[in-house]
């Protein structure tokens, strides 16, 4: 997949994933990967900002295995900005789908 698409696209595909349940990074990958091929490098970046312009909150939780982990949550702002991408995004996708089936001979 174009890289470009990737970045358009992992800023809505973090919020989602956020939206039904809180991850800490690499599980987020993890979950992300296994419709988009993305890595942990890509994402980090991506929640630090999302921190800063308070979509997301952070929290530590112990592992079984090793050190604690770091969770990201959405706040209250994070679920409203995961809705208004949704919407965005539904009608994008619709529009460009429309436009990718368009045939030559269609009326306009």
């Amino acid at each position: 997949m174009n890289i470009q698409l990737k970045k358009g696209v992992l800023e809505i595909c973090v919020l989602s994933v956020l939206a039904y349940k809180d991850c800490y990074g690499y599980e987020l990958v993890a979950e992300i990967s296994k419709r988009i091929n993305i890595s942990e490098g890509t994402i980090y970046p991506l929640l630090h900002r999302l921190k800063d312009e308070g979509h997301v909150t952070t929290y530590l939780q112990e592992s079984p295995g090793g050190p604690p982990r770091k969770y990201y949550r959405l706040t209250e702002r994070g679920r409203n900005e995961e809705h208004a991408q949704r919407e965005e995004w539904m009608q994008f996708a619709a529009s460009v789908s429309a436009l990718l089936e368009k045939k030559n001979d269609d009326p306009e």
